[in-house]
């Protein structure tokens, strides 16, 4: 079975170092009209179009080198600048460039080498194999396999001899050449420490732009409802306990029926309170674990809704927790407003260092995050805390399926 499992992979690193030739010959002629190429690029238009037809290829490799390296490789960023000449300079700076330049030049040379010589020497051994059968039709000493041959044992036993040792050094060779190919392809065409720290600063920028703006958001939220709910509230109750006070003496009845709409006042007020603290941090949080609120969550809504959690003890930080909440019941508030669903489901689990969210229906679908706040808001929320969000909503009667991963930190 081990020889057997070894010849699988040989062949199917062969093939993959012989498929190479869909970048390979692509590549060898972007190198014979690189010359060319560099000189249509030192004019301003020139230069983006040849960066984009060689990010074109580059981009086929990184796709076709996943294969081996089992993970993708992520494509650089390009630069975007607002004009042409901008872009011109900005992409004669650019490393990416030049690294997609250095691995179409190497990769045309030995890609070509690499998947002729493994082809010739599978062949090579049906060759071998086949020499006793008609060596002796030649002159002796005219043939070559290990050595020259004139009689009948060397030829039975060189040919065989030098096929054996071909197929062991294919067996050991070809996933090596294959995966030696796939590692230039991501050293070359992945981002390198210095880009992905850059990237890693715009991101984090962005991210805390859209914090600030979610924060500011929310603290204009709670002033509002403070202002127009709960103090309207207190201020009306206190008008009516000044109204008692001035009338009691003269009309009891009517100074106890304001102080009962008084105190009716600060119930609205407290009730408006609660809400506003429930919108900061929802108590339930506290009091029973992300795993009950969610349920909660789930056990109010006017679909059935089936709640999965395998770890349901795991605890992650209390921002953590109040943004899985809020993600929760914002997207079944969106399932039970726009989707016209039958059934949801909510899963929460733990992978790694992230916390998984997911929330599945069997709704209508085609769900834009651009045409409303509910998913934007998710998006801004997750964001903030450096965490992903996942919106599969196709317009085909298949459902909506968001997903969100969520830094756990534990």
């Amino acid at each position: 079975m081990k020889i057997r499992a070894a010849f699988v992979r040989a062949l199917r690193a062969t093939w993959y170092l012989v498929a190479g030739l869909r970048t390979v010959l692509p590549a060898l002629l972007g190198v014979c009209l690189l010359p060319l190429a560099l000189l249509l690029a030192f004019g301003v238009p020139g230069l983006p179009w040849v960066a984009g037809r060689i990010r074109v290829l580059t981009n086929i490799e990184r796709r076709r080198a996943a294969q081996v390296l089992g993970h993708p490789i992520r494509e650089p960023s390009m630069p975007r600048p607002l004009n042409a000449y901008q872009q011109y300079f900005s992409l004669m700076r650019s490393s990416a460039v030049w690294r997609d330049i250095a691995w179409m030049v190497f990769h045309a040379f030995f890609g070509l080498i690499v998947a002729i010589v493994s082809v010739e020497m599978w062949l090579a051994i049906p060759w071998d194999l086949a020499l006793p059968f008609w060596w002796w039709t030649l002159p002796p000493g005219t043939l070559g396999a290990i050595a020259q041959i004139y009689t009948w044992p060397q030829a039975i036993v060189y040919p065989v001899a030098t096929a054996a040792g071909i197929t062991v050094v294919q067996l050991w060779l070809q996933p090596r050449l294959a995966r030696f190919q796939a590692w230039y392809a991501e050293r070359l065409l992945g981002p390198t420490r210095r880009t992905e720290l850059a990237a890693r600063v715009e991101s984090l920028t962005e991210t805390r732009a859209q914090a600030l703006e979610a924060h500011g958001a929310e603290l204009r939220r709670i002033e509002r409802d403070l202002h127009d709910g709960t103090q309207a509230q207190l201020v009306g109750a206190a008008l009516r306990l000044g109204l008692a006070d001035q009338t009691f003496d003269a009309d009891p009845e009517g100074a106890r029926k304001l102080v009962l709409d008084a105190r009716s006042g600060i119930e609205d007020a407290l009730s408006e309170l609660r809400t506003v603290i429930r919108g900061i941090h929802p108590p339930i949080l506290s009091d029973r674990g992300l795993a009950g609120a969610v349920r909660a969550l789930a056990a109010g809504r006017p679909m059935p809704v089936t709640v999965e959690i395998p770890d349901p003890d795991r605890r992650c930080p209390a921002a953590v927790e109040a943004a899985a909440y809020f993600v929760v019941a914002e997207a079944l508030t969106n399932v039970a407003k726009h989707s016209g669903a039958r059934h949801a489901i909510v899963t929460l689990g733990h992978s790694g260092p992230y916390l998984t969210i997911r929330i599945r229906d069997d709704g209508r679908g085609g769900a834009d995050p651009t045409r409303g706040s509910g998913l934007a808001g998710i998006r801004r929320r997750v964001a903030a805390l450096d965490g992903v969000t996942r919106i599969d909503s196709r317009s085909d009667g298949s459902g909506t399926t968001v997903e969100v991963e969520l830094p756990c930190g534990v």
